[in-house]
């Protein structure tokens, strides 16, 4: 396993030279904005993984930087979740009454993840959200390194039943991240698990983040039911 979080001389590295030398030589102007995630994986046949990993060292090198006042929120009946304190504390916080059935914790693997972060393996940790009065809400697949003291978590299980409190024990702290949105149709097993019809569509988020240094935290992929969910986002000054 590589420790340092890169894969030595790899798709990653090549990308971030080539938009370092653009950056250096003047290429890409001072304030000039760079292309779309798409567009630099379609034009250095990469994935969008490898694409945010380097632009996220190019921001950590101060060679890009992105624009302030833009951010986004989740919702649920229309009350805002803290999503770093985790879903379950600002769902209980927030007074809903939703419960949290643990489905399994397992060691896995994650073509994209070890692409962008270097890890041979990561572990994967499965729940299921129900609201007491109607039923299941949302599913969840937490992915997070299989490094040190979290390889035993299949054995172990989470600290005090939380990911959060586990990611902190082992001095996992996210310092930024990215999430993306879309919508995702249920396959037979999602839609068993939140009683559904198979093909439904939920809203699906994908949320990754990663310490001050660029390392892994946590990525989660959540199958949200979609009329109690809702994505918000803001920009310019308040």
């Amino acid at each position: 396993m590589n420790r340092t979080g890169q894969v030595p001389f790899g798709k990653r590295d090549r990308l971030i030279a080539e938009l370092t030398e653009q950056i250096r030589s003047g290429r890409l102007a001072r304030g000039e904005q760079l292309p779309g995630e798409n567009q630099i994986a379609e034009k250095y046949q990469v994935s969008r993984g490898t694409v945010r990993s380097a632009l996220s060292e190019l921001q950590r090198q101060e060679l890009i930087a992105t624009r302030s006042g833009v951010g986004s929120f989740v919702a649920f009946d229309g009350v805002t979740l803290d999503q770093t304190v985790g879903w379950a504390t600002a769902l209980a916080d927030s007074g809903f009454d939703i419960s949290t059935e643990l489905l399994g914790i397992e060691l896995t693997t994650d073509a994209e993840l070890t692409e962008r972060f270097g890890l041979d393996e990561f572990i994967a940790i499965r729940r299921l959200r129900r609201d007491r009065a109607v039923g299941p809400v949302s599913v969840e697949t937490s992915l997070i390194p299989a490094i040190g003291e979290l390889r035993e978590l299949p054995e172990e299980g989470l600290l005090e039943g939380s990911i959060t409190a586990t990611l902190l024990s082992a001095g996992l702290v996210a310092g930024s991240g990215d999430q993306r949105i879309g919508t995702h149709a249920l396959s037979a097993r999602m839609a068993a698990l939140l009683e559904r019809p198979e093909g439904e569509l939920f809203l699906q988020a994908v949320r990754t983040s990663v310490t001050a240094d660029g390392q892994l935290v946590e990525q989660v992929t959540s199958l949200l039911d979609p009329n109690r969910f809702q994505f918000h986002l803001t920009f310019g000054r308040p």
